[in-house]
């Protein structure tokens, strides 16, 4: 019995060696089969379970493979060397029976190898591995399967299968990829499919939460601390904002100075200093910053003794300048702080003005003209008396001598003047009197001085 297994196994090892393994799948069965998905196999129907009264009268029904048969009760059934007894009828002994021989009709398929179909047409193991060693033999742990690299081998009792791996789908003889991105919406945002797998992907701004799937808002503000000053995190992203004084580069990230001092020379009344995040304005010397623009004029003449005692101070925009106390000179005597006298009793004081008065003004650069700058006004009238008003000295075309009254006059400025300078005037005023045949002149010698600046 021993040498008659190992012939057959021998025999069935050979032939197996010479076969090529394959995956035959039916989805499909014949009349009388219906597809048992669990074992990937065509199972035969029990029409005798599922058909009521299948046989009629006194006929018994036996299922075969692929239908049934209506046989009388004392019919005797040979199935795979199995005998069916008649029925035996007490105190008559057996009852007279007919022989039928029922011979299996198998659909159009065959077992792997180390299978054999049964009555049921299902693939059991062959009884030839009982009787050679009794136990299962792993192909796959052995390597004596012919399973492909790509395959896997999947022992089974008597036998083997070549699977797909993980990932892989069988097509024919071939494992295929899966694309798992087409199958299902597993991913939150972005699939990427793989050989044999997936994963997912966030859009910028995201990450993979612990899951692998969805996906959360990542907060660059604390993660990297992408702004040059101030960060603001949102759904997907980041906005910068930069602090007063910067705008933001066109990288929207970092930030530049902004130069106030380049977008309108009104910033400062003088002159802006563009600092970092900042500007300042500054003054030129003689002048205050007033608030955070304008400059105001010092006047020196009030913060101290500037000038010598003999002299007094004036204040002009931007500086100032000291004069004599006494401006007379001979032969003329000074009569109050600023008018001097040529008295008439005084043969030199002949052909002489009669006084001189001293007057300072100041006048910043570039004044609009025209534009009316200075009064002369007599000081005494008397009846029957004409006055008449004229520039004797100091002016190159400057200025302008309009005649207001019997008694006054306006010094109109018609030309821009442009400083630091000064400008010394003599305005004359002529006084007759027809009716005592009396006449006389005055002097109002004017000091003029021009600001280096406009302000």
């Amino acid at each position: 019995m021993l040498q008659w297994c190992l012939l057959v196994a021998f025999i069935l090892n050979t032939i197996r060696s010479q076969e090529i393994d394959e995956t035959i799948t039916y989805t499909q069965c014949t009349d009388g089969y219906q597809w048992d998905p669990e074992r990937q196999q065509c199972r035969d129907i029990d029409e005798c379970e599922t058909i009521p009264d299948a046989c009629k009268g006194e006929m018994k029904c036996i299922n075969h493979y692929g239908g049934y048969l209506c046989l009388p009760k004392t019919a005797v059934v040979f199935l795979n060397n199995v005998t069916t007894a008649p029925p035996v009828v007490p105190d008559h002994g057996p009852v007279p029976t007919q022989q039928y021989a029922i011979y299996p009709h198998f659909p159009q398929r065959r077992c792997p190898y180390g299978f054999t179909l049964n009555e049921q047409n299902q693939c059991k193991a062959a009884e030839v591995f009982s009787c050679f060693i009794g136990t299962d033999i792993d192909e796959c742990a052995l390597g004596s399967h012919n399973c492909g690299p790509e395959l896997t081998c999947v022992n089974t009792r008597g036998s083997f299968a070549c699977r797909c791996k993980s990932g892989y789908q069988k097509r024919g003889d071939q494992c295929l990829d899966i694309d798992e991105c087409n199958i299902a919406t597993y991913c939150h945002h972005g699939c990427v499919n793989t050989p044999g797998s997936y994963y997912c992907q966030c859009n910028t701004g995201f990450q993979l939460a612990s899951n692998n799937r969805t996906c959360r808002d990542i907060n660059e503000c604390e993660t990297s601390a992408p702004c040059d000053h101030q960060c603001f995190n949102i759904v997907g992203s980041f906005i910068c904002q930069c602090d007063q004084g910067y705008e933001l580069n066109p990288d929207k990230v970092t930030c530049r100075d902004i130069d106030e001092c380049a977008y309108s020379s009104f910033m400062c009344q003088y002159q802006c200093i563009n600092e970092p995040g900042r500007y300042s304005c500054l003054c030129p010397e003689g002048y205050k910053l007033l608030g955070s623009r304008m400059c105001q004029d010092i006047n020196e003449c009030e913060t101290g003794n500037v000038c010598l005692e003999q002299e007094k101070c004036w204040n002009y925009h931007g500086g100032y300048r000291c004069y004599p106390r006494n401006p007379c000179h001979e032969p003329y005597n000074q009569m109050s702080e600023n008018r001097c006298v040529c008295p008439a009793a005084n043969a030199a004081c002949r052909d002489q003005p009669y006084s001189y008065v001293y007057k300072y003004m100041n006048v910043r650069s570039d004044r609009s003209v025209p534009s009316d700058i200075f009064q002369i006004q007599a000081t005494s009238v008397y009846p029957n008396t004409f006055n008449t008003f004229q520039i004797i000295s100091g002016n190159e075309g400057e200025f302008y001598l309009r005649q207001t009254s019997n008694v006054s006059a306006m010094l109109v400025l018609v030309k821009p003047l442009t400083g630091p300078k000064e400008y010394i005037v003599d305005l004359e005023m002529l006084t007759v009197n027809a009716v005592m045949n009396y006449r006389t002149t005055s002097v109002l010698r004017l000091t003029i001085v021009v600001g280096p600046y406009s302000f």
